[in-house]
């Protein structure tokens, strides 16, 4: 069984329990929280980023600008170009959800042993080591 994606949908599933507010799909999610990261991305470098095709990811685009989460700003030098923006309205919603995802990992690592604690960030670092091992070789 692969622990870490178990623990991700288990977290995901929790926040989305005690979120108020509408939850998004997935495709959805995962672009709003890439525009967050990376203001001003544009619908290409999301759809190489998520993996995607980019009229996928503009049918995205669309669907979270209409719920005023997302907003296209059109690049200055080609109006063909837009960059993407978080609304205010966004950037809150993920902060919330961040915030309810922490306190359910916090408690969960309370109940953890100090010696757990430590193997879990001895881990930790080596996988952080074998993320940037694939970022640099891709």
């Amino acid at each position: 069984m692969s622990v870490l994606p178990v623990l991700n949908r288990v977290l995901e599933r929790q926040v989305a329990l005690d979120f108020p507010h509408p939850g998004l799909p997935e495709g959805q999610l995962a672009l709003l929280r890439l525009v967050e990261e990376r203001a001003g991305v544009t619908v290409r470098e999301a759809a190489e980023v998520l993996l995607m095709k980019p009229n996928n990811v503009s049918a995205l685009v669309t669907q979270l600008t209409d719920q005023g989460l997302l907003e296209r700003r059109q690049d200055a030098g080609d109006k063909r170009v837009a960059h993407l923006h978080p609304t205010p309205l966004a950037a809150s919603r993920l902060a919330e959800a961040r915030a309810i995802k922490t306190a359910h990992l916090t408690r969960l690592l309370a109940t953890l042993t100090d010696g757990e604690q430590d193997a879990l960030g001895s881990a930790l670092g080596a996988l952080n080591s074998l993320v940037r091992h694939l970022h640099s070789a891709g």
